[in-house]
Parts: structure tokens; sequence; C-alpha cells
């Protein structure tokens, strides 16, 4: 049904079970529209709609089906004109398992409506909701227009539901998109909601990996299966987001700037997947504007600390006590922001390393609407008094702080990654390696030692002499320092190329690897001359400590077993023979 006698007072059926149920509103372009798929009791009803409407859609509902049918209240995005009557469905709903299904971003809004009804994500349930007998289909369409953006699609009809995607302006009540003119109603509309080109072919990529036999957009007219690959193609010509930037201004060229601008930025996050590489495009970005030098970034973090990204580190990332005029601003709510500050960038004070001038920009969480990370723009030179500058920061603000938050993510899990392994591998009394770490990385070595008679295997174990007597005398926090002093000589002397362990107790090894691997007699001898010359202090004053070792080289095939079994042999021959000396196994 699509002939201009369309009663706009009733519900339209636009395919099988699938009904119209919104409400028309005189001279309003902004028309709002709500559909309802009628499947018994476990009907669906897609965007309630306005405050201002809803008394509509409720009686075309009831003309359908018994409201107590639907079970699942669908909202694509928070926006008030398709989710403001919540609060009046959360009063009418008397069974148990309805729900509001939508995406976890929007769910983080909804939920200040208050609502009794409980909320069905639809990224933790696999992108699909099984009706028993149909099956609706969620797909992701994040920025278009909000992050947390999606459409479903009716598999039975072949129905896309597409929230803000294909919209338009339209005058008067026209449900079904008559011809290719309705495009002209399309055009503002996603120049005005959508970000950017860039975000609205991803999302026309993923609406046509299903058959899509008519599209029900929540604002504007349904497009019929005739028209549905025509506008498809069309809007993939839209240069969108020029509105955005408009505010009060009329400078076509100027909004023409910046918006190659936030496209250009966009298209960076998009194609880089390397910090680096982003930080340049958005350097390039910046200099069209400014007279910038370079581009780094501080991410809040724990404890006061702040994940500096800078073009020293070649961006790697390192926790630091972040400057003070960022300290100020990290943490601080948009509003006491704008109370501050007339724009969306702050001016600084050289900070005496050569950059007279430097651009703070604030990025704003977008769900906590506080500073969570800076840009700094280092400037050769003042800073020009344009406006653009402003409505550049502004518009990279975003963008900016969805790249930055994404690296910070991924670099504090990198460092907590690294701290962890770290732990892991090192003994935490002495700093040496654990006895895991030493089979993992001596059996690797082994194997190339098997191929390669070159990359010898050299190995020193070490037994403190009479350590017992020193945890009997003086207890074992005594005992402590003396095992952290003797591992302190033992790295002091060994080569960074070697494996320094900690056997367990008082015993310690060093492996060394490659060609030296045959001096490893020589290298026990300088770490027990270091230990032997070690000078305690407190209870351990005027005593000696010392060392007993036992060396062997690795013979080809041999394993780790037998070859820490002989330098023990070798070990227990310098203990019984006096001890504070090394022995060696020379058989090898």
């Amino acid at each position: 049904m699509m002939g201009d006698d369309l009663d706009p007072g009733r519900p339209v059926e636009i395919a099988e079970r699938v009904w119209w149920v919104g409400h028309y509103q005189p001279g309003d372009p902004f028309q709002c529209h709500v559909y309802l798929i009628e499947h018994g009791d476990q009907s669906i009803l897609f965007d309630p709609g306005s405050a201002l409407t809803f008394r509509h859609t409720l009686r075309k509902i009831e003309a359908v089906t018994p409201f107590s049918n639907i079970r699942y209240f669908v909202c694509h995005h928070q926006d008030p004109d398709i989710a403001a009557a919540l609060p009046l469905v959360d009063q009418l709903v008397s069974r148990d398992d309805a729900v509001v299904v939508t995406h976890w971003r929007a769910e983080a809004l909804l939920k200040h409506y208050g609502l009794s009804l409980p909320f069905w994500l639809v990224d933790r349930n696999g992108w699909q909701l099984d009706l028993g007998g149909r099956r609706l289909r969620f797909i992701f369409t994040p920025y278009a227009h909000f992050p947390g953006a999606f459409c479903t699609y009716d598999e039975q009809t072949g129905t896309l539901f597409s929230s803000d995607l294909f919209g338009g302006f339209t005058e008067g009540f026209s449900l079904y998109a008559r011809d290719e003119s309705y495009f002209e109603a399309l055009r503002p509309f996603h120049e005005h909601y959508m970000p950017s080109r860039e975000i609205l072919d991803y999302a026309l990529t993923r609406l046509q990996e299903v058959p899509i036999r008519r599209i029900a957009p929540q604002h504007g007219s349904i497009i019929p299966e005739h028209l549905v690959a025509f506008m498809m193609e069309k809007v993939k010509t839209l240069d969108c987001g020029l509105y955005l930037l408009a505010g009060g201004d009329s400078d076509i060229h100027r909004l023409s700037q910046l918006n190659t601008a936030l496209r250009d930025i966009t298209r960076a996050m998009i194609l880089y997947r390397d910090f680096r590489d982003i930080a340049a495009a958005l350097l390039d970005i910046a200099r069209r504007f400014l007279p910038a030098t370079s581009l780094e970034f501080y991410a809040r973090a724990e404890e006061g600390q702040a994940l500096h990204l800078a073009p020293a580190s070649r961006y790697r990332g390192a926790l630091v006590e972040p400057p003070p005029e960022v300290r100020a601003v990290l943490g601080q709510d948009r509003k006491a922001w704008s109370g501050r500050h007339r724009g969306s960038s702050q001016p600084l004070d050289g900070d005496g390393g050569g950059n007279d001038h430097q651009l703070l920009i604030p990025l704003f969480a977008p769900s906590a609407g506080v500073v969570e990370s800076v840009a700094i723009v280092r400037l050769d030179g003042e800073l020009p008094d344009d406006e653009r500058i402003d409505e550049m920061a502004e518009q990279m603000s975003v963008p900016l702080q969805v790249a930055v938050e994404r690296e910070a993510l991924y670099r504090t899990l990198d460092i907590e990654r690294r701290e962890f392994f770290e732990r892991s591998i090192r003994d935490p009394l002495t700093g040496l390696f654990t006895r895991l770490y030493m089979h993992e990385v001596v059996g690797r070595q082994m194997r190339i030692h098997d191929r390669d008679a070159k990359a010898a295997i050299g190995l020193a174990l070490f037994d403190i002499d009479h350590f017992k007597r020193v945890n009997d005398t003086w207890g074992h926090n005594t005992g402590d320092v003396v095992l952290r002093g003797v591992a302190t000589a033992l790295r002091d002397v060994v080569r960074e190329a070697d494996l320094p362990v900690r056997l367990g107790g008082e015993e310690f090894a060093v492996f060394i690897l490659g060609e030296s691997a045959h001096n490893v007699g020589t290298m026990a001898e300088r770490v027990r001359r270091a230990v032997e010359q070690i000078r305690f202090e407190g209870e351990l004053a005027g005593q000696r400590i010392t060392l007993s070792a036992g060396v062997a080289c690795r013979r080809s095939g041999e394993d780790l077993e037998s070859l820490i079994g002989r330098a023990d042999r070798v070990l227990y021959q310098a203990k019984n023979s006096g001890r504070n000396r090394v022995c060696a196994d020379l058989s090898g």
C-alpha cells in the first residue's frame, strides 16, 4: 500500500505483519516513525518515539495487537525523539519478560530514564534475536550517527529498520518515497547528521551484506525495493559532516576546509593502525592552520600519573608525572572548562625547551564528559588569531580522543603485560631470573647448540658457604640481606647476555651462552672474589660471606638435568675441599 490515499491516522502494514504505527505532526519536517512487528506474544516495537506522540502510537498498536503482546522494545539510539516515550512504556508493561533492546553505548544513557524494564544488549547476544520462527539480525553501524549505532534487519520480510540512516527531511506526510527525487530529502539530513563519508561508507558496506527489500528509517519516508539500490549508491556520494562545522558561520570555503580536515582525521584513524602514523597524519592536518612543529598527548592514568605519547619516544608511551598545565586540566568536566575558557583550546606559555608557544586541546571522554586526555601542539611562532583554530580543535577533539583512548589502552596493557612478565620471570627477593624462565631460555639455546657447536653453553653453580649458620644466628631477615648482596655482586660481574638465576635457597646459577661459554670458570672466579669482598653493615659487620662454585660446559645432545648434575658434583668437590673456591668438570 503506497498510494497518496494513506491515512496517517491509522496503522499501515508496510510488509507482512510489519506495521507503521507512528504519528504525523503537521508542519514538522522531522517526522519520527515507529514500527511494529506483529509476532504474537513475542511482538517487537521499534523506537517507541516521543512522549508527545506516544498516545497516538499506542492507539495504533492496539488496533493491530494488544500492547501486552509486545515483549521487545528496540531503541536504536537514545535521542528523545525516538526514546522519550520509554517511561510511558515502562508504566504500561506488565509482563516480566519484556526488555529494552539496545547497544551498551546507548544503555549508558537510556538507563537515566530510571526504567524498571531490563536491557537486552545486542552486542552481548550475538547480534541476533530469535523470536521463534522469525529472526532479527542487528548490524553494527558505529558513528552513524553515534558510537553505538546499529540497524535491525528482519530476515522474514527483508525489511531494514535503518535508524537514522536513509532518513530525510520531508514536507508534508509522505510515508513512502515515490521516486529518485527523494534523494534530495536524504542529502541535507545525512550531511547534517553523519560525521564523515568514510563512516557512512562503512555502515553502507555492512548493510549491503543482507538482501534488503525495503528500508524503514526513523525519519523521512520508507524506501521501497525498487529504490533501495539507487539510494544506497547515491548516499555513498555525500560529503557528510559539513553542517556540523557551521555553527553561526556561513563561509562555505572555511567550512569546506574544516570538513576536509575532519574527513582526513577520520581517514587517518581508519587507514592507520600504528599510532605513529596517526600522529604524523594529524600533525600534517594541524599544519594547515598552525605553525605546528610537533604533537604529543597525555592520557590520564592511575595514581596521578599520565601516559605520555610523544615523538621523542616514537609514541611508545611512558607513565610520567604530567606537567602542571596538563595536571590542572585532566579530570576537569566540560562545564568547568567552558567556564574558564572561551573556546576548545588553550594557548600555553613556552616550556623553556626551545618552543615558545604551545596549544593545549582537551579531549573529553564522551560517556563521562571529563577530560581524559590532552593534545599538546607545539608551535614555531605565535598562535594566529584565527577562528578556524578553535573550530578545528573542537572538531578534532572527538576523533583525537578515540585515537588516544585506543592507544592509551593498548600501551597501558602493554606496560602491565611487561611488568607482569618481569614479575613472572624474576625472583622477587634477588631480582635474578627464576628456575622456570631458566628452563625456557636454556632449553631453546640447547636446541641451537645441537645444530651449531659454536653456540656453546657454560654453567656455573654457586652455593653460599655456611648460609644456614647465618639464618640460625641472625635470623631470616639477615639471611635475605646476604642473598640480595650476593645477587648484586653476581649481577655486577656477569654480562648482559648471560643468564643469572636463583635456583632456590642459597643456590645460584649463571649460564654463559655462545663462544665465551668456555670462559665460565674465569667468570665464576670473578664472582667468588666479588662476594668475598662484600662488606656488610649492621649485624653482619665484620663477617665475611663466601661462595663455592662448580662449573661445566654442555656436551652436544646433553639435557639440562645432566649438565646441572655435573656442575653440582664439582660444586660439592669445592665444598668438601675447603669452600670458597671454584672447581670445574673438564670432561666435556
